[in-house]
């Protein structure tokens, strides 16, 4: 009994100790250069906002039907489900649908329904999305918000939750807040083009995403994310916290070395920890909850973390192994559960023809192998270490906390590194890719927040 007290008592000044020695600071902005060769001397860079259009042609289909047809698929064992990954009878089927009935002409139609445009930024060929409301009542400003991706998503994720944001009155939401969004693609990944050389990361892919919204003349502006998207809006916020007006997420990159014995500690000392009874729910058994978890979800990461060119070229060389690779995330992250499944769930959620625009996206671009190395160039070294993952965020914060997200973060936590949290919703379903899951859910949430924002 006195033992625990002690080692509450000592947790307590440690907690205390870290929160205490914080300042509010911000990363320096700096510069940068990611396109080939030197930085032109003395020129200015074209700072023109080219439209773009989303294209095919006969060629590449008939090149990934040849793929598709030479498949070599190894057999699954009996009764594995998605317990080794993705279960090739189950691709099987998908490959099928993929030949015979997916329309890739039909679905580049769809991707073009919204404006999509070109922008060089510090040498790169940056692609997103602008989608201003169809019309606004009388008096009304929209209001900037941009929503970053994350791997192995694209811009398109955004696609179901835009019209409820943009024009949210004619899709049964409440039209108090009306925005126009912005979509951005992560240098190399999708349409925008891949860095030339080491180094570009969350804080640099930031500082790209600032300028943008400056170059489309918002000073300040509403910034949504999850995965890298949430990292990359987080160090916005830290470059320039007085553009952001409010900081919207639905995952959080939140690093403390006492947090693995808090995790221990949790279930005794509850209280003391801020736990709520849906904390203990969504974090315990510890077994299940958080280390089987991580151990079967993460190994990607190490591998992109390292090596990700070299899983890059299978990848980029084969149309079914992409697939693979990234539908299996569409399976576990969604819903942990969904391993014991033969199909893995992917129906559940997803229509076929969303999945597979995404993974054509990956596909037609090439962008496979870059994207990956946005891991590498994040956390190949010690990522405790970078200054931003020290740092807090002072700009008002909501978060919405998915239930099947890969990893729950309480209040508590999420309030250490962002001291300004206005909101924090437990969410009634969903899990990691929420806007494309749920996305009214979501846009409910960012509209209950931004409503909190406005009232401050």
């Amino acid at each position: 009994m006195w033992l625990e007290i002690l080692l509450a008592s000592v947790l307590g000044f440690i907690i205390y100790w870290f929160i205490s020695r914080d300042k509010e600071e911000t990363l320096p902005l700096g510069d940068g250069w990611w396109g080939p060769g030197e930085r032109p001397a003395a020129q200015e860079e074209d700072e023109s906002i080219r439209p773009f259009k989303v294209e095919t042609s006969d060629e590449e289909i008939n090149d990934l039907y040849r793929r598709i047809e030479k498949a070599r698929l190894t057999p699954p064992l009996e009764d594995s489900r998605f317990h080794y990954g993705f279960n090739s009878n189950c691709l099987k089927k998908i490959l099928s649908y993929w030949r015979n009935e997916f329309d890739w002409r039909k679905q580049v139609e769809v991707l073009n329904r919204y404006p999509h445009f070109k922008t060089k930024i510090e040498g790169l060929d940056i692609h997103f999305i602008h989608v201003k409301p169809p019309e606004l009542p009388s008096g009304r400003t929209a209001k900037p918000l941009l929503m970053v991706h994350g791997w192995p998503g694209c811009f398109y994720e955004f696609y179901k939750i835009i019209p409820l944001l943009t024009d949210p009155k004619n899709h049964g939401l409440s039209d108090e807040h009306i925005f126009e969004v912005i979509c951005p693609s992560i240098p190399g990944y999708g349409f925008s083009e891949a860095s030339s050389k080491k180094g570009l990361n969350s804080v640099a892919t930031a500082r790209i995403f600032y300028k943008l919204m400056l170059r489309l003349g918002f000073q300040e502006f509403y910034t949504q994310g999850g995965d890298w998207g949430s990292l990359i809006c987080t160090n916005i916020a830290q470059l320039v916290p007085s553009h952001v007006k409010g900081l919207h997420l639905n995952m959080v990159f939140v690093v403390r070395h006492f947090y693995t014995l808090i995790l221990f500690l949790g279930p005794r000392f509850q209280k003391l920890f801020g736990f709520t009874e849906r904390d203990i729910e969504l974090m315990y058994p510890l077994k299940e909850k958080i280390f089987y978890s991580l151990m079967r979800e993460s190994g990607y990461m190490h591998i992109q973390s390292t090596k990700p060119d070299t899983v890059g070229c299978a990848l980029n060389d084969s149309p079914v192994g992409l697939a693979a690779y990234i539908l299996e995330k569409f399976s576990t992250w969604t819903n942990s559960e969904f391993r014991d499944l033969e199909d893995g769930g992917l129906e559940r959620k997803f229509s076929l023809d969303d999945l597979l625009t995404i993974i054509m996206i990956y596909w037609t671009t090439g962008t496979i192998a870059s994207s990956q190395r946005f891991y590498k160039e994040n956390t190949g070294k010690d990522f405790m270490a970078d200054k931003h993952q020290r740092m807090k965020v002072y700009v008002p914060t909501g978060f919405a906390a998915f239930p099947c997200e890969l990893i729950h973060v309480p209040e508590k936590w999420v309030k250490f590194k962002y001291p300004k949290l206005l909101s924090y919703s437990y969410m009634a379903r969903g899990g990691h890719f929420s806007a494309f899951e749920e996305p009214e859910l979501l846009a409910q949430d960012i509209c209950k927040f931004v409503g909190l924002v406005e009232r401050q």
